[in-house]
């Protein structure tokens, strides 16, 4: 996908929404890239002994994975300036199966100045809000 130019890009643009199926394979091999070995995000007795409902995706991974939205978007993850979350619910990922996480994304405000807009992202998981103030400024030609 090729990056959209500024000046085709509207205040109130939604971006295509994306799913993610978030599996306990995929936190143990991001457990494993990242170091984060705590066992709340693979050890399912470990997460109810401190009052999780079960195993949570890393915070980091939900981040990260909410942020394709605009990568896929923008066409060049290198267009993003900045991204910053707060964290609101994890992401509880049953055994057997997945969670999934449900991404929007819309175009929030435009600088002329920077050529850059502020993207808004919501993310998702079972009705809940998993990430707040999920905003993203994105350079664009």
């Amino acid at each position: 996908m090729s990056t959209p130019a500024y000046d085709g890009v509207e205040v109130g643009d939604e971006l295509p929404p994306l799913t993610v199926q978030v599996t306990r394979e995929q936190l143990v091999r991001y457990a494993g890239a990242s170091g984060d070995f705590n066992p709340i995000h693979w050890n399912p007795r470990f997460a109810v002994e401190v009052g999780l409902p079960d195993v949570i995706a890393h915070g980091m991974f939900t981040m990260g994975s909410a942020i394709e939205i605009v990568t896929a978007w923008a066409g060049d993850p290198g267009a993003i300036t900045s991204y910053g979350v707060r964290f609101t619910k994890p992401v509880v990922v049953p055994d057997p199966g997945f969670a999934v996480l449900e991404v929007t994304a819309v175009v929030a405000a435009k600088d002329d100045a920077t050529r850059s807009v502020r993207v808004d992202l919501t993310a998702r998981c079972a009705d809940v809000t998993v990430l707040g103030r999920a905003q993203a400024t994105v350079r664009l030609p």
